[in-house]
């Protein structure tokens, strides 16, 4: 299938196969996926938690307004935020660019001095919203790898962040729970997976100049 073909197969899947799992493969993909999203300034301000663990879904289903995806799904990914962008953070992002790209510390000083006194100023407000941005980038980007893979998804918002944080330990990780995206494959009785798209006419959308 062609892209256009794959964003149209896509649909928010209401209903998961529970006894149908991705491959070991297609988890890979997911996750090298996820570690090639875009960010600003490539600070990756994000991590993702990959949940297959049936005991630990049903616990997290009472805090996710009981919408069985969680639970039927092959794999929960849960998107996250770090809580922790400090100067410490960012210069192990700049060691890492040396080591991988052998750039000189000469090249890279003054956009490091930037950043660290660019976020030395923000408030954590500021930070985590900044992070939450990414965090819808990469949901983005998932998405659109899950529809090219075969792979079902369903993005979700609807879920009590402070309860799965405190489930799942994110405070000691220094992380919070922002996106869930279940994933696998679609049950054959899902009513919507038939249904036709609904969607504005291209022309209505987008402005050409």
């Amino acid at each position: 299938m062609n892209s256009i073909k794959n964003l149209e197969w896509r649909y928010a899947t209401k209903k998961f196969d529970n006894t149908k799992l991705l491959s070991n493969d297609q988890i890979h993909i997911l996750k090298q996926a996820f570690n090639l999203t875009a960010t600003s300034y490539g600070l990756q301000p994000i991590k993702m938690l990959i949940i297959s663990d049936k005991k630990i879904k049903n616990e997290l289903l009472k805090h996710s307004y009981n919408q069985q995806q969680v639970i039927d799904c092959s794999h929960l990914l849960v998107i996250c935020i770090k809580t922790n962008i400090d100067a410490h953070y960012i210069d192990a992002k700049f060691d890492l660019e040396k080591e991988i790209r052998g750039t000189s510390e000469e090249i890279i000083a003054d956009f490091r001095a930037f950043l660290k006194d660019s976020f030395s100023k923000k408030t954590s407000s500021e930070i985590e919203n900044a992070s939450i941005k990414q965090a819808y980038i990469a949901l983005g980007n998932l998405l659109t790898v899950c529809a090219f893979e075969g792979i079902d998804s369903c993005p979700m918002e609807g879920f009590n962040p402070n309860k799965y944080d405190e489930l799942l330990n994110l405070k000691s990780k220094n992380l919070k729970s922002v996106l869930l995206l279940p994933v696998g494959f679609r049950a054959k009785d899902d009513f919507m997976s038939s249904l036709k798209k609904v969607r504005i006419p291209v022309e209505e959308s987008v402005i050409e100049f």
